[in-house]
């Protein structure tokens, strides 16, 4: 198979068997269009399935040599500049985005669904303990797979059981013991596609809820750049401190690199100023982790999710620093 990307060659090649799909197939879809940080090269090709049914279909249809990535609304995501080969999987809002309460503290939501609008399911049907999505802008698939969190609490201490497909397309419902979380991280097998998951709080009271979410607005609108292109915080935050201290006391803040910068408001948020490439902002990254690394002896680990082909020329190598 060819690095190179080319989308109407590779559905040239497969189209037949995908003839019975009724999801959407679009060759070299760019994906600065789906990213926050709006930058970065073409999915080879880029799939949106219908529902679950649809997104099973595909997974069987596909050769096992041909990559298949999923991405979730791309808040959390550097796409590298060359583009990303094979099959990417975004699932839409439409086909995996519904939140339904199935108990008195549990609901089931789809892995599309955004984590800001499962925090409103929750405050609608008064079950209190998912006001911290109100605060993380990504969905709840990207949660699962990263066990994200704010404000004290994890999307471990919500999963009840996973529903997920595997890379031929059979169903696997995975308990929370199953999906092996940890810090940001998740240890279910990469290649689960997770669909749904059904989530458990307590009982709350509406006034309480709202309190908890406003106070999680707050404090997002008082010390992240909520308001610019950004994937979020870029770094796992080292044992016994935090990523940002250790960011800022190496010369950090603010530190540019072609149209990519550490945020001078929350120096852990990376942020497209406008014309960064994929290339700008993981050099960025790469450097930060230099400075770090040679400031305090601490080696920063990237939360961000990077992917694709480095452009011809520009590959970027681990704690590369270019202004050292």
């Amino acid at each position: 198979m060819s690095s190179r990307i080319d989308g109407e060659a590779l559905l040239g090649k497969l189209g037949d068997r995908f003839s019975g799909l009724r999801g959407r197939l679009t060759p070299n879809m760019g994906m600065e269009k789906v990213t926050w940080f709006r930058a970065g090269g073409p999915a080879e090709v880029m799939f949106q399935p219908a529902d679950e049914e649809d997104l099973a279909a595909f997974l069987q249809a596909v050769p096992e040599e041909y990559p298949i990535l999923v991405v979730g609304i791309g808040s959390n995501l550097l796409v590298r500049d060359g583009g990303v080969p094979g099959f990417v999987v975004r699932l839409s809002a439409k086909g995996f985005g519904d939140v339904e309460r199935v108990g008195d503290t549990q609901l089931r939501a789809g892995a599309a669904t955004p984590d800001k609008r499962l925090a409103a399911a929750a405050l609608e049907a008064k079950i209190a303990g998912f006001h911290f999505y109100h605060g993380i802008p990504g969905g709840l698939g990207g949660a699962l797979r990263m066990n994200a969190g704010a404000n004290g609490v994890e999307t471990r201490e919500r999963v009840v059981e996973v529903r997920a497909l595997d890379r031929r397309g059979n169903v696997h419902v995975l308990t929370n013991a199953d999906m092996g979380y940890a810090y940001r991280h998740c240890g279910a097998a990469k290649d689960l596609i997770f669909t749904s998951a059904l989530l458990e709080g307590t009982p709350g009271e509406t006034h309480a809820i709202q309190a908890a979410m406003q106070a999680v607005q707050q404090h997002r609108e008082t010390v992240q750049p909520i308001r610019e292109k950004t994937g979020g915080s870029t770094f796992k935050n080292p044992e016994g401190t935090s990523a940002w201290k250790e960011i800022d006391a190496a010369g950090g803040r603010g530190l540019m690199i072609g149209g990519a910068q550490m945020s001078p408001m929350h120096c852990n948020f990376m942020i497209n100023t406008g014309t960064a490439t994929g290339y700008d902002l993981e050099t960025l990254g790469e450097t930060i982790r230099s400075l770090v690394l040679q400031n305090s002896g601490i080696h920063l680990h990237w939360e961000i999710k990077r992917l694709g082909l480095f452009r011809p020329g520009q590959e970027v190598q681990e704690y590369m620093g270019q202004l050292l």
